[in-house]
């Protein structure tokens, strides 16, 4: 098996019943599926969880699994949309507001795993990223992680959220424009860091 096979060939083999070939698809997407779902919900715990079930989610549609996207494009809208229902779920069970609340900036990435954002002042600077994107608005939030964490393209962001490809450019300006105010008065320069300079918008 190549290492450089595609996402879909190896699904197709995956579905053909080789195991080896979804191992070698978990391993190329937990971590950055990962870090999308811990920066979209802000609780790194449930995070692990829901990851878990994007995979098992993956396993259980496999034998019905046609290449009509790209397998990744598939695969982050199982994230996000666990991740919504989680979230809708969430808001009914929850009796306080806040529960037990984990610090805005704390960094959320698995503990054996370097984040696909390290910079070389990684240690001060994260925190102050981690609470920019804290700060979006949800439906930003999820499109700049979409695109600047999960690499998708804006017509691939339009299908994993099923919003017009206008209002994913839009969203997308408007994230970064508030994520370069709130570092800039944090003491951050563009210069800085990297996956929020990184021209995303353009793209």
């Amino acid at each position: 098996m190549a290492a450089d096979e595609s996402d879909e060939r190896l699904m197709l083999r995956f579905r053909g019943g080789d195991a080896r070939a979804f191992e070698v698809l978990v391993r190329r997407h937990r971590t950055p599926v990962f870090s999308f779902l811990a920066r979209l919900t802000a609780d790194r715990a449930r995070a692990e969880d829901l990851c878990q079930e994007v995979f098992l989610k993956v396993v259980k549609a496999s034998r019905t699994w046609e290449e009509r996207a790209r397998f990744r494009t598939w695969l982050y809208a199982i994230a996000r949309n666990l991740a919504v229902d989680e979230a809708r779920r969430a808001a009914f069970r929850r009796a306080e507001p806040l529960d037990a609340p984990g610090p805005a900036g704390a960094a959320v990435h698995p503990a054996d795993d370097p984040p696909p954002d390290a910079v070389a002042d990684a240690a001060l600077l994260r925190p102050k990223l981690e609470a920019a994107l804290a700060a979006l608005p949800a439906e930003q939030r999820e499109v700049f992680l979409l695109r600047e964490y999960a690499g998708l393209r804006f017509a691939e962001i339009a299908d994993v959220t099923g919003t017009p490809e206008n209002t994913v450019k839009s969203r997308m300006r408007y994230a970064l424009e508030a994520l370069r105010a709130d570092l800039a008065a944090a003491g951050v320069g563009p210069d800085d860091v990297a996956p929020v300079a990184a021209g995303g918008a353009s793209r």
